[in-house]
């Protein structure tokens, strides 16, 4: 008997185990995937480059810059020979971030300055990631990924005002604007 239950242990661990892995690409793969790849530019920042004093932050602003751990971007630049590629990386990308799990909260732009979608992945109150996808057309795709925990999308918002008061060290998103010229 000991046996029989032991087995349907081992069984019951392995099929949960293959139900709760996902199959299908995500942004994080695709990341790793194309980050040293011709045509790519990877740049992960740190939050220090900020320059935020958190002792003039409220506390929700506080709580919001604690909760993200990490900003991740990727950019594919288009060039007049690989606009072919460009648009199949284009379409990767869209579909992964078409999956339900990335939920919309907002969009804007147009296509001749760019357009932009911003997603979360997570609950509302909980949210594990948000993603910037923004497209120009004739120049390429920037996708930002915001990783934290328990990161709060109200928080968030309000630490966008404190960012107007720092100084931000540029010098690792420079390239990323040179990337584009």
């Amino acid at each position: 008997m000991t046996a029989i239950m032991k087995n349907m242990t081992v069984m019951v661990l392995l099929i949960a185990t293959v139900f709760s892995c996902n199959q299908g690409p995500s942004l994080q793969t695709y990341f790793v995937d194309n980050q040293e790849k011709a045509n790519f530019l990877a740049v992960d920042v740190p939050l220090s480059m900020l320059n935020i004093d958190k002792m003039q932050l409220t506390d929700d602003q506080r709580d919001a810059y604690e909760s993200i751990q990490k900003l991740n971007m990727l950019a594919y630049k288009m060039k007049p020979d690989n606009v072919i590629e460009y648009q199949e990386k284009l379409v990767e990308v869209t579909a992964i971030l078409s999956d339900p799990k990335y939920e919309e909260l907002m969009r804007g732009g147009n296509p001749e300055e760019g357009q932009f979608i911003v997603k979360f992945l997570g609950d509302e109150d909980d949210v594990e990631e948000f993603i910037v996808f923004g497209n120009i057309d004739g120049k390429g795709f920037a996708v930002v990924r915001v990783v934290g925990n328990d990161m709060n999308p109200g928080k968030i918002v309000t630490l966008a005002s404190a960012l107007d008061k720092s100084t931000i060290d540029d010098s690792q998103l420079s390239q990323f604007k040179e990337f584009f010229k």
